[in-house]
This record gives C-alpha cells, structure tokens and sequence, in this order.
C-alpha cells in the first residue's frame, strides 16, 4: 500500500507538470498564434500571477487550518476550475477580451495548486508511508520532458488548436490521480493506524508500571526526541509567520532573482530559439532536454541529501542558474543553447528539491504550508516581473537584450542565496 502511494503521488506530479507544460511553456506559441504581440503576451502572463499571488496565501492558510477539505479535496475543486477555463481556449478563435481572461485564470489556478503539491508529500506521509519527493518530481520532469518532445513537433504541424486538446485530457487524468491518491491514503492510514493500536496494547503492561513507579514518587519527564502530540503543535497566523521568519524572507529575494532567469526560459524561449534561428519543434526540443536534465539530480536526491546540507545544494543550484543563462545570452545557435540546459542538472533539478526539504527542516508544523507558499509566491511574483519587462524588452530591443537583463539579475539573486541561508533559524 506505501509503495502505491508513492506511486500515485508520482503521477499527479507527472500530470501537473505536463499540464505546465501546455499552459505556461507554450503561452507564448499559443498566444502569438491568436494574434497578441510580446508585450500584450507579457501582460497577460504578468497578471495571472498577480491573481495567483494573491490567491497563494489565502489558499495556504485555508489547507493550514481546515479539517472540512483535505488538501487533495481542494486541489480537486481547483482542477475542475481549470478544466472550464480550457473551454475557452477552444472556443475563442481570435484575440479578444474574454480569451485574455480564461487565459489568465487558467495559470493562476495552476500556479496555485504548486505549493499545495509540495505540501501534499509532507501530508501523505501523515499515513505512516515515506514519500519520495525526489522521484516522484522527477517522475513530472520525465512526463514533461516526454510531451515536450512531441507536443512541439505537434503543434508544427497541426497547429495550435493541438494544445487546449491536449489539456483537457492531462487536466482529467490529473483529477482522477488525485482521487485515488485520497483513496490510499486513507487505507494506508487505517491500516498504520491499526498497526499502532496493536503496539499500544503490547505496551500496557509497560504504563502500567509507570503509573506504579509514579506512584512511589518517580518522576516522569518526556523524552525530546519523541514527536510532540499532534494537538500540541501551534497553528501559526500570517502575521506572526512574517515576524518570525524574517531571514527565510530575505533569502526568497534571492530566489526572486534566480527564478528571473527560468522563467524567462519557460515563457520567451520560443522567440530566444526564433532569435537564432529556430522554430516551436526546436523550442520542444530544447525544453524536453531541460526536463530530462533535472531527472538524474531528483531521483538520487535523498542520497545526496545523506551527504550534502540543503544550504550547500541551495548554493549550488543558485551557481548553475546563473552560469545556465549566461550561457544561453553568449549563444549563436540553436546548438548552443540546448547546451546550456546541460547546467539544469545543478540549477532547477537540485535547487527545487532542496528549498522544499530546506523549508520543511526550519519550519514548525503549523508554519510548514505558509513557507512553501512563500517559496512559490517568489517564483510567482518574478514570473509576473519577467513576463511584463520580457514582453517589453523583446519588442523594444530583442531577445539577446533580454538574456542579457536576465543574467544580471540572477547572478544578483545567487548572491543573496549565499548570504542567507545559512543565518536562518533552525
């Protein structure tokens, strides 16, 4: 049953990132196709994620505090929103008002489910099962890497009517994963559960002569390396979240910085590739082998855990995003830049897994949803920052500009990574 779990959990991953994959990756394909220029496409990217922004916290807290809708309850709601939304990318043929909202309601959602994702492993293993985040977000990198391959090829040739198709089947395998994922979980539970009263009556006659020992005026004290009960864990508001955690702040500034330059890759590669020469099946390409890279990095993950800190694997990653674009500015082909992808082995593939462990390590329990959605909601609000001076910046002075601003400002967000993490509080 643990084994399922982890399993299930894998491949609502693999949907999700496939589902990112559609909507985000291809925004920019899907939307020229329509008839918007950069800056209008920048526009639109810019607020849907002004709207996830928004949402993120307030959707944390609620998964924080609930006890009515379990986490995968709430990612259930949030798919079938989405699946709706992607109607209208059927529907409205060309640029228009109504296509502009869908669109940015369609990746606000999809934003928002991410940090609810991570937090969804953390909850799972509330059933008494390991899951293994590494694998299961490299099962999402491979599915992604997959579909990108052939989705670029696809729309090339069919056209871009290919990705709400597309997307509407991902969307509801993903909501079917998420109902039998809810399924096991609650076996899987009942039956640790169940496991447990088992040890309890074993251990009876051991209370009882504690309670004797007590009695003749022994001392009890608890141990500090057993778990605090479950009841005893504070829930933690936002504004005392905000006071407590003031350095894990600063350094979701850095990645603020550093995820500048991935989401420029994620949402303008198509006219970085155009830039030096190549089309939507060389933009698929490019992005399949991305995907791919950060596999090998994510599967060994709990190994290298075992040997390096987070803080150590979090500078790392900061390094390999920026030398990644820097790389990507110098490039004069095609060639080129699907090299520079070679650095998402140390960059995107170590640094994700690392922050989500790394925020799991120094939060309490009642903070733990709060500090993923911080994490998120710093990628969300760079990718608003990207989208609109991206847009801008390829219709005033061209894509090498573009890289150029980019790798100024990750290198930038490197620097605070290394200056921060290793002062925040465990």
């Amino acid at each position: 049953m643990k084994k399922l779990l982890n399993i299930e959990y894998a491949c609502i991953h693999a949907n999700y990132w496939m589902i990112y994959g559609i909507v985000s990756s291809f925004a920019s394909v899907f939307l020229l196709g329509r008839g918007y220029r950069n800056t209008e496409i920048g526009v639109i990217l810019a607020a849907a994620n002004v709207v996830a922004v928004v949402l993120q916290p307030l959707i944390a807290d609620l998964a924080d505090r609930s006890r009515k809708i379990s986490l995968a309850g709430i990612m259930q709601i949030m798919r079938v929103m989405m699946m709706l939304m992607t109607v209208g990318m059927f529907t409205l043929q060309r640029k228009s008002l109504a296509l502009s909202l869908a669109f940015v309601l369609l990746i606000a959602w999809h934003t928002v489910i991410q940090p609810l994702l991570h937090s969804l492993n953390f909850k799972l293993e509330e059933s008494g099962a390991h899951i293994n985040f590494g694998v299961a977000r490299s099962t999402g990198s491979l599915a992604y890497s997959v579909l990108m391959a052939v989705l670029g090829t696809l729309v090339e040739k069919h056209g871009i009517e290919v990705l709400p198709i597309s997307g509407e089947i991902i969307m509801a395998m993903m909501l079917l994963s998420l109902i039998l994922t809810k399924v096991q979980f609650d076996k899987t539970k009942a039956l640790n559960d169940a496991q447990a009263a088992g040890g309890h009556l074993r251990g009876e006659d051991q209370r009882k002569e504690e309670k004797e020992a007590k009695k003749n005026g022994a001392t009890e004290e608890r141990n500090e390396a057993e778990p605090m009960p479950a009841e005893d864990y504070e829930e933690i508001s936002l504004r005392t979240f905000i006071r407590r955690n003031g350095m894990f702040l600063f350094a979701n500034i850095g990645v603020l910085g550093l995820f500048f330059s991935n989401s420029v890759m994620n949402n303008y590669l198509m006219q970085i590739v155009a830039d030096v020469g190549g089309d939507s099946a060389d933009m698929g390409r490019i992005l399949s082998v991305m995907a791919f890279l950060e596999i090998p990095t994510m599967v060994f993950f709990d190994r290298l855990r075992k040997r390096f800190s987070c803080q150590t694997m979090l500078k790392v990653g900061a390094v390999g995003f920026t030398v990644k674009i820097v790389v990507c500015h110098l490039a004069s082909s095609v060639g080129m830049i699907l090299f520079a992808q070679i650095f998402q082995l140390v960059a995107f593939g170590l640094f994700l897994p690392a922050m989500v462990h790394f925020i799991d390590e120094v939060m309490e329990r009642g903070e733990a949803v709060k500090g993923q959605a911080v994490f998120t909601m710093m990628i969300t609000l760079t990718t608003i920052f990207s989208s609109l001076a991206g847009g801008a910046i390829l219709d005033i002075s061209g894509a090498k500009m573009l890289t150029f601003v980019s790798s100024v400002i990750t290198a930038l967000g490197a620097l605070v990574i290394f200056a921060a993490v290793d002062r925040i509080r465990k």
